[in-house]
């Protein structure tokens, strides 16, 4: 009665008419401005920072810098469908001995404007020795590429490398024997193989990052942010600067765009550790050249594929070469690339290689289903050509080597119902395959796939005396949660949405 209806949204009212409160909405009595200095090198070494005439001026309230804050152990962080380790993470934060990207926090200030925090940052003094530096992904795994990190050493290869290096892992994936398979004339009686280049694009959301911070003097912390994960925001502010996680509170704001992306932390910590230092509320906010700057794209890269096929259409061997930016720190997206690459097919023989590559661009973070547009791109890109070549219909030959039920993952496991066969047949049976195409008209199609990811959340329903049913979830809304939750809800008890 309620689930399948369009009823109005809890939210759409007051978004429409200006009265949601996103994430630099908030004041708070006595709230200060907080600003960031930012490296204007692709990398340099950090000599010194002098804060003195900045902590001189008139309305500054506190400046941090790297060593207001502890440099963790490289222990993996929990950071939504991204990778990244603490000591990345906090040294994203704010560079500790070398900045890695134009960009990159080395300071930061709060004071009573933003006149006066702007006016402050042009106070400090940073000493750089500047370095050279590498954005592309090739370069940066060449032996006389400039080494950002002298204690990366590759994982994934045996024995580990002595020599740094930019290359933080290799990973692998196989089956079968590829190499044999594209060997033998009767398995490869065509192949077909390409090189294809994605670059590291923004998200792009609309509303910038943005956060309001404050210290109580009970040591207890509470933190307004634009996110979409507040129990990551919790975690990772909780690690990165010693505050008990039962002292600290993080409510989600409303927000304007995501895709992925807002789930780790930039301002966040910077805002609470200044907050600390002045006892008064600080509230910080990215202007668009700082977003696009110094927060994460997603991985750029290099995919290059090579596919053996019968003449029937039937795939027979796959060999797949990724090579991904992570930006400054380790954690592209190329695991999720290597795994999602093949799993819309059954393929008897594959062996994907993917490299985790460091470069001196932002870090980078998640965007929708990271890793899997760029591998799909890839491999659907040249299935097509394969097609042409073979003259045979390509979403016949996506359903002949279709990945079905009960068939084992490229990347492990058993799917259950997936329901690719049923997609692809219902596309061939629709009838606008058959409308003619008119001039400057093409058409296409591609598989894709993606496994969702899922953080923590809490949920609590209470029925009033009155009737009235309230649930409370700790699920920021991405999107028009707040409704489907409600209407599941009204269809279960049998009441009015």
């Amino acid at each position: 009665k309620v689930v399948g209806t369009r009823p109005v949204r809890p939210d759409g009212a007051d978004k429409v008419m200006g009265r949601a409160n996103f994430g630099a909405d908030l004041r708070l009595p006595g709230m200060l401005e907080g600003r960031v200095k930012r490296s204007p090198h692709a990398h340099a070494r950090i000599l010194g920072i002098d804060t003195t005439k900045a902590r001189a001026l008139a309305g500054v309230k506190a400046i941090v810098t790297a060593a207001d804050f502890p440099d963790l152990e490289a222990i993996a962080a929990e950071i939504g469908e991204g990778a990244a380790t603490l000591r990345d993470i906090g040294r994203n934060v704010l560079a500790r001995d070398k900045a890695l990207y134009v960009g990159h926090p080395v300071a930061a200030v709060a004071a009573t404007s933003v006149e006066i925090a702007e006016a402050a940052l042009a106070l400090i003094e940073v000493n750089y020795e500047v370095l050279p530096h590498v954005i592309d992904v090739e370069a940066a795994m060449a032996d006389d590429a400039p080494v950002l990190h002298p204690d990366m050493f590759t994982k994934g290869v045996s024995p580990t490398p002595t020599k740094a290096s930019n290359i933080a892992q290799k990973i692998g994936l196989s089956r079968g024997d590829a190499a044999a398979a594209f060997a033998d004339p009767t398995q490869a009686e065509v192949v077909v193989q390409g090189r294809y280049v994605t670059a590291p694009v923004h998200q792009g959301y609309l509303e910038p990052n943005a956060c309001v911070a404050t210290a109580g003097s009970d040591g207890q912390y509470t933190l307004w942010v634009s996110t979409q994960g507040h129990f990551v925001v919790r975690t990772l502010c909780s690690r990165l600067l010693n505050i008990p996680l039962s002292d600290l509170r993080v409510i989600a704001a409303e927000i304007g765009g995501g895709f992925g992306a807002k789930t780790t932390v930039y301002l966040e910590p910077l805002a609470l550790e200044m907050s600390r230092q002045c006892g008064r509320p600080v509230r910080m906010v990215m202007s668009r050249a700082e977003v696009f700057e110094s927060t994460g794209p997603t991985s750029g890269g290099i995919t290059e594929v090579k596919l053996a096929a019968k003449r029937d259409g039937t795939i027979t061997a796959a060999e797949i070469l990724m090579k991904y930016q992570a930006g400054a720190f380790a954690g592209s997206s190329v695991n999720n690339a290597g795994m999602c690459a093949l799993a819309s097919y059954e393929v008897a023989n594959i062996s994907i290689t993917g490299y985790d590559v460091v470069s001196n661009r932002p870090k980078c973070a998640a965007y929708r289903a990271p890793g899997s547009p760029m591998a799909a791109f890839a491999v659907e890109s040249l299935l097509d050509e394969m097609c042409r070549e073979l003259g045979l219909d390509p979403l016949a030959v996506r359903l002949k080597n279709a990945a079905r039920e009960g068939a084992k993952a490229s990347y492990g496991p058993t799917y259950n119902r997936i329901g690719l066969v049923e997609t692809l047949e219902a596309t061939m049976a629709h009838a606008n395959l058959k409308v003619p195409l008119g001039p400057n008209q093409g058409r296409g199609v591609a598989s894709g796939f993606w496994f969702n990811h899922g953080g923590e959340t809490s949920v609590s329903l209470a029925i009033g005396e009155d009737g009235t049913v309230t649930v409370s979830v700790g699920t920021p809304d991405i999107g028009g949660s707040r409704a489907s939750l409600g209407m599941m809800t009204a269809e279960t008890l049998g009441i009015a949405y």
